[in-house]
């Protein structure tokens, strides 16, 4: 299998028993049996074509910001996008491939002196990723913005879909469901003035990163915002700020990130999410849902 992967890419490009830890936020994760990294669309399609032809297992990583990787790892195939991160800008529109960082956009919008993306300036994620789970911060969402997506399908065949096609909602989209993989996206902004736009975005940063757990690695928001309630709320009334399972904690700052404070296992880091979830729910029946996702498997 390596040695037709690097022939669709190069050594420099594939991975072998890459720790994946590495690349999440949360630095979480076994071992991938193979790390992935193409740089162009067509080197997509290969090797998604390869994992179909070889029956191998096939796993999409974006920058790792909203999940969690257990311990024992992935098997198979594990892409990532990230070399995949041009932005550019046609008059209202920017289009950003998939690697890109959706902050990078949103400074990129900001340089070109376009407004709407200026909520993303503190999502830590991918464009692709963004996408997947239509992600928002202080009133804004991706879809919001967006116009359309080219996305890779199971098949490999390469499609052109309007934002309207994605049935983005609050953290939900269908592409995990159909099994896309994004490959670029489109946003359509309007025509701003710099120091405005600036202003905002200076003032979503200061409140990120005042009332954040920036100092330790974290998924971000673990849970959705129950109707009605705030999850970070009902976590502090529940009295679990600075619950610890091993090196993983309720963070102190922020009750609605889970951090990992000292050398956390993925397994730590799960049990503490169902303990609080456990909690809230007996305490102020109210079930709390993941936003973090969970992949991978147990160490055997």
């Amino acid at each position: 299998m390596y040695d037709k992967l690097i022939q669709i890419t190069s050594k420099s490009n594939v991975m072998v028993n890459e720790l994946l830890k590495n690349h999440t936020y949360t630095r979480l994760g076994g071992k991938a049996d193979f790390y992935v990294t193409p740089e162009t669309y067509e080197q997509v399609q290969e090797v998604i074509r390869l994992a179909n032809q070889e029956n191998i297992a096939f796993t999409m990583l974006g920058n790792g910001s909203n999940l969690i990787v257990k311990d024992g790892g992935i098997r198979g195939i594990v892409m990532n996008l990230q070399k995949l991160s041009d932005i550019k800008t046609v008059g209202n529109t920017i289009i950003a491939q998939s690697g890109a960082r959706i902050i990078d956009t949103s400074r990129e919008a900001l340089k070109e002196e376009l407004t709407g993306l200026e909520f993303a300036c503190g999502i830590p994620g991918s464009v692709g990723g963004a996408l997947f789970m239509n992600a928002g911060a202080y009133g804004g969402e991706i879809k919001d913005v967006l116009t359309s997506t080219v996305v890779v399908d199971r098949e490999g065949e390469i499609l052109t879909l309007t934002a309207d096609q994605l049935d983005l909602a609050y953290r939900t989209s269908n592409i995990p469901e159909n099994g896309y993989i994004v490959l670029e996206a489109t946003f359509t902004l309007e025509a701003g003035e710099y120091d405005a736009i600036k202003e905002v975005m200076d003032d979503l940063t200061n409140r990120r990163e005042t009332k954040q757990p920036l100092e330790y690695p974290s998924c971000g928001s673990v849970f959705k915002r129950p109707p009605g309630h705030f999850a970070g709320k009902l976590i502090q009334d529940s009295e679990l700020q600075g619950m610890q399972i091993g090196g993983a904690q309720v963070s102190l700052k922020h009750a609605g990130f889970i951090v990992n404070k000292d050398d956390a296992t993925a397994k730590e880091y799960i049990d503490l999410i169902k303990y609080v979830q456990k909690t809230v729910k007996e305490k102020f029946d109210v079930k709390l849902e993941r936003e973090v996702k969970i992949i991978g498997e147990e160490l055997a």
